[in-house]
């Protein structure tokens, strides 16, 4: 994980005097008000540790960050897990618009249930619902409360609550510090608009929108905001010293490509609208699932592990993906703005009659695709073009590499000069100069990642910590705009299916006025974020 965090004054300390007056008067004071107080900045002191009172290692349940836990499906559940396991975190709330373990799908039939079984100290937990993979709000609740009761038993807590609706959560559980949301990408801009509004520290995982002007206003609340946010992909970047080292000391010439490439969809990427109706599961609120995007009937094909090929409803790839990738390297060559965005994508030809048919298709997201993006200038450095690929497609095979035999990783990074290449794994890891001879172990280095579960601990820690010292960390909101803009113009571009030139400063496609209906959402009635 990446540790550059600003460092910033720590909040002083009360002399002892001070102190003593401050722990004096507690009774007097909202303990959950004063948390909340604290982490604005608006009393900057540091807390007394409760583990001096209550044993080493313990944290009352006054001082915990209260969390309400936001889409409860196959992977919100598996990353509720390991953040119940965070002592300064107090799950109090579960929320998702499917009551039961109906119709959900994932990696392996078992596989998250004995995940969850393992987590919870229950051999014996089932999922119910049919009888197949573990997901709803009932999941939710039962995985909270067994896991406080279990591993946690020491500690005193009430019964995990679970809500269909985001909104009645939000105005009913008064006693609320943050949301983490984990639902699919539709819902992520009207959901933590919400919470920020009602001040609620927000934790979420990619993208922060899949709709570019959404995105943007989420980022100006961020940043009128004192609430913590944080984006979850940002753990898993990769850092870009050793590659900015090269670069600027001249090893490979004057930059002038980025390519990364990634083997995703490994989800369908339907050519066809649904038109069967299935009925809809008891226990499903079909109308909270689809928020603030247009009616239509109800298909198991638009939700759960498919939602992400949808336009309407995901971000695809590089949304998916990209943010793992590619926002250490916005950071690192200050990419803003691109002027051009150039895709190329795969098409669906059906034969409907006796003639070959052409599917025009803006409602799915291709099996395959790249996207150049074009970016200017600036003071630190020449042009450099962007360059995505997905579905199996990449780069050509770089000259160096044929004549060492070797060939592309499935997924990987590129940087191309005009002197020479970096060629890293996805998440710049182990990167090596293909101008030199290929490490030994670099096939090993290439895919090795810090642990997992590490990554998560310390991610986690990290937003607990910056909720109660109300300072604001790498990775939030406010430092993902560009990794926004460009994942919502590579959508852009590929649903236009032409190139799109951008003006950053309006936020317009010039040149084909219409695809800027692309860039924004019609809501629904009642899921106005202004309204909600």
């Amino acid at each position: 994980m990446k540790n550059d965090i600003p460092n910033e004054g720590e909040s002083p300390r009360l002399n002892d005097v001070k102190l003593q007056e401050v722990t004096g008067n507690m009774s007097q004071i909202n303990r959950r008000k004063f948390v909340k107080v604290a982490a604005t900045g608006a009393l900057a002191f540091s807390i007394v540790p409760r583990h001096v009172l209550g044993g080493k290692g313990f944290i009352a349940p006054s001082d915990k960050i209260t969390l309400a836990y936001v889409g409860c499906g196959t992977q919100g559940l598996r990353e509720l897990l390991p953040l119940l396991s965070v002592p300064g975190l107090q799950v109090i709330s579960v929320c998702d618009p499917n009551r039961d373990a109906v119709g959900y799908k994932d990696w392996s039939k078992d596989g998250l249930r004995d995940d969850i079984r393992a987590a919870i100290g229950k051999p014996d937990w089932w999922p119910g619902g049919d009888n197949a993979v573990a997901g709803g709000r009932e999941n939710g609740r039962s995985v909270v409360d067994t896991y406080y009761s279990n591993i946690r038993g020491g500690d005193k807590f009430k019964a995990c609550t679970a809500y269909a609706d985001f909104r009645e959560l939000l105005e009913k559980e008064k006693d609320l510090d943050a949301v983490k949301i984990m639902t699919p990408d539709h819902l992520h801009g009207v959901f933590s608009m919400a919470a920020l509004k009602r001040n609620k520290h927000v934790l979420m995982h990619k993208p922060l929108s899949n709709r570019l002007l959404e995105g943007k206003a989420i980022i100006e609340m961020a940043r009128k905001s004192n609430s913590i946010t944080h984006l979850v992909p940002w753990d898993s970047n990769g850092p870009m010293d050793q590659v900015m080292s090269w670069i600027n000391s001249g090893e490979i010439g004057t930059l002038k490509e980025v390519h990364n490439w990634t083997n995703r969809p490994v989800w369908p990427q339907f050519s066809t609208i649904p038109t069967e109706s299935p009925k809809i599961p008891d226990g499903f609120d079909w109308d909270l699932w689809l928020g603030p995007e247009a009616e239509r009937p109800y298909s198991p094909d638009y939700t759960n592990m498919v939602f992400r090929g949808w336009y309407d409803f995901g971000g695809g790839s590089m949304a998916d993906m990209g943010h793992y990738s590619l926002w250490t390297v916005f950071n690192a060559l200050q990419l803003k703005g691109p002027t051009i965005i150039e895709p190329n994508l795969s098409h669906f030809v059906g034969m409907g009659g006796a003639t070959p048919d052409w599917v025009y298709n803006d409602f799915s997201f291709p099996m395959a695709s790249s996207v150049r993006f074009k970016y200017p200038a600036n003071d630190t450095r020449p042009a450099v073009d962007l360059c995505w690929y997905d579905g199996g497609m990449r780069p050509p095979i770089p000259i160096e590499l044929i004549d060492g035999n070797e060939e592309l990783p499935v997924e990987g990074m590129m940087f191309v000069g005009d002197k020479g290449k970096i060629l890293a794994g996805f998440n710049v890891q182990a990167p090596r100069l293909l101008s030199q001879k290929k490490p030994d172990a670099w096939d090993t280095l290439q895919t090795a990642q810090v642990k997992e579960a590490d990554k998560v601990a310390t991610g986690l820690q990290l937003f607990v910590d910056a909720c109660k010292s109300g300072k604001q960390y790498p990775g939030s909101f406010r430092d993902a705009e560009y990794i926004t803009e460009a994942v919502n113009l590579y959508a852009a571009s590929l649903r236009a299916n032409k190139l799109l030139k951008y003006d950053a400063a309006s936020r317009q496609i010039t040149n084909v006025p219409a695809a800027n209906k692309y860039l924004s959402r019609e809501y629904r009635t009642g899921w106005d974020p202004a309204s909600i």
